[in-house]
């Protein structure tokens, strides 16, 4: 079987979707049980946001049967197809594109088995909860008792048309999660999974960034109850005891006794824009169309944000176990097909050797340290084969050693004409590309393989495909038609920090610059910002998300957009993009009051992203994204000296509290006859960009460098 991407060549020339055509036998997708149940199966993986409830909706859809009678099922690289990884807001439309389609043509199938058994046309036939009955009669035939007779281990045929979405009846619904259950009565996450006889494990890490283990003497960590054994591999050290308070008990212990050689590697903090607009780079062209001639006065200004860390409230956490000839992985990871072939060429064993399965994490929002804890497990089940190992991280190591997303700096110039029209912008970005996930590159994508033996260099950071949003260029090239455009992309190649994908990508500061650019012209040139950005739309669909949420301002909150300052306290601003200019539609507005700090008092977001499949899953993702965008924006940012990550705790890395979450309200636009265009990260460039927009319609300040603290306004107050 061919993987994601690649389409198997037997189905290769079928319009069906990507991942379908990779993995095309229909009983990798759907499977009747017993007891009138329906097993579903989904290459992309829960994390928080209902994609495993929303699957269940598109398939139970498809299948006609009952919502309750659908299960679906785990990713576990034994049995699951491959989808690649569960990220960019991509679920819906390539997960759930793939379950639609699959479940279309089994429906068909058993409709075709029933018609002939039944000895009637299928127009004749009407299913109801998995019942194919004729109509007007009470003869049939279920999906269970075709099952018997219906081999579904065949190859997609055709693409079978999907329901007339006319006649949906879950698909648009607000069904219950089905996750919320084991959440919320204890066991429902990966952290909570207890194998039999499971021992406990802790990872010593480097005290700096480059480090290298000299010497380490254990003798008192042996000595500690219940401390089974240390295990080392170069500059890999852990220890493994028969409980968790034992493992971070003799943790500590050896940390204090485990000596290193560390050096100065990061760059200065207070002065990151300059290193990394100095820094190596490689130069990409994104966009250049001609300039018009014009004699308009053109402003400039900069944007940056600092590394941020998921923050995720649980630990990474993952589970090894060496059994009956086989390696069993357990990890809340995007990515189990990435992880568990990268486990098999650095173990040097065969891909079938080895399982990976999905188990729910505490959050996640990127790549964070699932992957590196997984195979912390793996190397330490491979040392004490027989015992299932779990290896949960500490959080001074969450904080130091996941990977951040990145540092960027975005510089604009721009001018606008007499008649109020954009006709320059030149646009540059710095910072690092976005991903270092395991399976990218020929290097190890694992910390610890960079710490085993003589030692890896790190593995440099790619980008996605621009076709999938690209990754530090991801909306870097602004959604207005605007002439005279010119926008340069300068990755760059020293990575002093770990970086990797964080939720939007450079999405993040490309839409916050952008934003804030457009605000910033259009108050050069003495427009309000909502008919200023509409004269630069053509896109109906964007219009509209922003004439919506200007219209739900102004009658419930009062806001004048031509009203060009705000009370010296309070104010309004304005944020859009469509997320990788390709996906959903987001218009922000938020609401600012300025005392000692910002507060963010509430947000309007307006979303357009196609058909919806379950309108409280869409509102979850927004709501949760603006909420950590907030939280971002106001608070988050990690430090450093010149050898190690300084913000190691909550302290030093504060994230916004309960009694700081805003209001957030929502609005859908539901476009039922348009593609799944995902929902969530599409708020976050445009979030950022309110609020930054809110604070200078307050106090006509304009703050650029985030996070946004009260220091920052006062700094840039003239």
């Amino acid at each position: 079987m061919n993987t994601f991407p690649g389409a198997d060549e037997r189905v290769a020339h079928l319009d069906i979707a990507p991942t379908l055509a990779a993995s095309p036998w229909l009983d990798l997708w759907v499977r009747f049980e017993p007891n009138e149940r329906v097993r579903l199966f989904t290459g992309k993986v829960e994390l928080g946001q209902g994609i495993l409830s929303a699957i269940a909706q598109i398939g139970a859809e498809e299948l006609d049967v009952a919502y309750e009678q659908v299960d679906v099922e785990a990713v576990d690289t034994d049995f699951s197809p491959n989808e690649g990884s569960t990220s960019g807001s991509r679920s819906i439309q390539e997960g759930g594109e793939a379950t639609r389609q699959a479940c279309a043509q089994v429906r068909q199938i058993m409709l075709q088995h029933a018609a002939k058994k039944l000895e009637v046309q299928i127009d004749d036939l009407l299913v109801k909860e998995g019942f194919i009955h004729v109509r007007g009669t009470d003869i049939g035939v279920s999906y269970w008792q075709l099952a018997c007779e219906v081999d579904l281990h065949q190859l997609v045929q055709v693409k079978a048309p999907p329901k007339d979405r006319q006649h949906h009846r879950l698909v648009g619904q607000p069904l219950p999660r089905k996750d919320l259950r084991d959440k919320l009565m204890g066991g429902g996450f990966l952290h909570d999974l207890k194998l039999p006889g499971m021992l406990h494990a802790r990872v010593v890490r480097p005290p700096a960034v480059k480090g290298r283990l000299l010497v380490c003497d254990e003798r008192k960590t042996l000595a500690l109850p219940g401390v089974l054994q240390v295990i080392r591999d170069g500059s890999f050290l852990a220890v493994v005891a028969q409980r968790e308070e034992q493992a971070v008990k003799a943790w500590r212990q050896l940390s204090i006794d485990a000596q290193w050689d560390i050096y100065e590697s990061l760059p200065d903090m207070h002065a990151l824009p300059e290193f990394l607009t100095n820094a190596p780079h490689q130069q990409e062209l994104l966009h250049d169309s001609p300039a018009y001639r014009t004699d308009a006065v053109s402003i400039s200004a900069r944007y940056t944000r600092p590394y941020l860390s998921h923050a995720s409230i649980g630990p990474s956490c993952g589970l090894g176990w060496w059994h009956e000839e086989r390696l069993q992985v357990w990890s809340h990871c995007q990515s189990l097909f990435a992880l568990r072939d990268e486990i098999a060429k650095l173990l040097g064993l065969p891909r079938e050797q080895i399982v990976a399965r999905h188990g729910q994490g505490a959050g996640c929002y990127g790549h964070n340290g699932a992957d590196d804890a997984a195979y912390d497990a793996a190397l330490i089940a491979r040392a004490m084969p027989g015992h299932p190992i779990r290896v949960q991280w500490m959080r001074e190591d969450e904080f130091a050693w996941e990977p951040q997303g990145p540092a960027m700096v975005v510089d604009l110039e721009g001018a606008v004409d007499a008649e109020g029209q954009i006709v320059q912008w030149s646009q540059s970005i710095w910072g690092n590309r976005h991903i270092q996930r395991p399976g990218r590159r020929p290097e190890p994508g694992f910390l610890a393989a960079w710490h085993q033996g003589e030692g890896r260099e790190m593995m440099p950071p790619v980008d996605m495909a621009m076709e999938l949003g690209g990754g530090s260029q991801r909306n870097a090239v602004p959604y207005y038609d605007l002439p005279g455009m010119r926008v340069l992309n300068h990755a760059v190649t020293e990575v002093p920090i770990r970086v990797s994908a964080l939720r939007a990508l450079g999405a993040y500061l490309n839409v916050f610059a952008i934003e804030s650019f457009i605000d910033e012209l259009a108050h050069q040139s003495q427009q309000d910002p909502v008919r200023f950005r509409l004269r630069h739309l053509s896109d109906p669909r964007a219009r509209g998300v922003i004439e919506q949420a200007s219209a739900y301002a102004q009658q419930h909150w009062g806001w004048d957009p031509e009203h060009a300052a705000g009370d010296g306290q309070r104010g309004v601003g304005l944020g859009f993009a469509r997320y990788k200019n390709a996906g959903c539609y987001a218009a922000i507005f938020a609401e600012v009051e300025l005392q000692e700090v910002v507060q963010v008092k509430r947000v309007l977001a307006v979303i357009d992203c196609g058909e919806i499949v379950n309108p409280d899953g869409v509102r979850n993702q927004i709501e949760g994204g603006v909420i950590q965008v907030v939280s971002w924006i106001l608070k988050e940012q990690v430090t450093f000296d010149r050898q190690r990550i300084t913000s190691t705790d909550w302290e030093s890395y504060p994230i916004l509290r309960f009694s700081e979450v805003p209001e957030v309200e929502v609005l859908l636009m539901p476009q039922p006859n348009q593609p799944w265009l995902g929902v969530g990260e599409g708020v976050t460039g445009p979030t950022a960009a309110a609020v930054a927009n809110a604070i200078h319609h307050a106090i006509g300040v304009r703050v650029r460098d985030l996070p946004l603290t009260a220091q920052r306004v006062v700094q840039a107050m003239p």
